[in-house]
């Protein structure tokens, strides 16, 4: 992950959860205020453990960001490369979307917990707790994620074995 950015006065408290799974699989981390939504987008499949082989996107006050993708031209997005997450969140408490893989659909809330003062000699982002891991890419989202955790905890389930060694 990125280094603290020079400049990087505030840090942003986020506490990321997967929409719709129970128990919950959340991570809390901390990141420059000054972050583009493209370093966030990489920062959160970093610590959700996903490998950003697909499309994304934030939901922000209302406002879809994302990158352009020549197969997806028709959707209505905010160009997202300039834009840094202290210029359109601005205080503790706003909550936003953050949502990757639009076939599987994993939706993230993303709750702002706190602004903070950068520490200095502190490298950001960090990660700061969390709790269960994350669902493997291509599941076949919420569905598909609840099938593959019957069969990896059932050995007798006709697909343990290659849930277990996908290669």
């Amino acid at each position: 992950m990125a280094k603290k950015s020079p400049g990087c006065q505030s840090v942003y408290q986020l506490k990321v959860t997967l929409v719709e799974i129970r128990p919950p699989i959340w991570r809390r981390i901390q990141v420059p205020g000054n972050t583009t939504l493209p370093n966030l987008h990489l920062m959160l499949q970093s610590v959700m453990g996903w490998y950003n082989c697909h499309l994304h996107k934030f939901t922000i006050d209302g406002i879809d960001y994302s990158t352009s993708d020549p197969d997806w031209d028709d959707l209505d997005y905010q160009d997202e490369r300039r834009v840094h997450l202290d210029k359109v969140v601005s205080r503790a408490g706003t909550a936003f979307s953050y949502m990757y893989d639009f076939g599987d659909g994993w939706e993230h809330d993303v709750l702002v917990e706190e602004i903070l003062p950068a520490q200095p000699g502190v490298e950001y982002p960090l990660c700061l707790a969390g709790e269960r891991r994350g669902p493997p890419e291509d599941v076949g989202g919420i569905w598909g994620y609840d099938e593959f955790l019957k069969a990896i905890r059932n050995p007798k389930h006709e697909d343990h074995e290659s849930y277990l060694d996908p290669e």
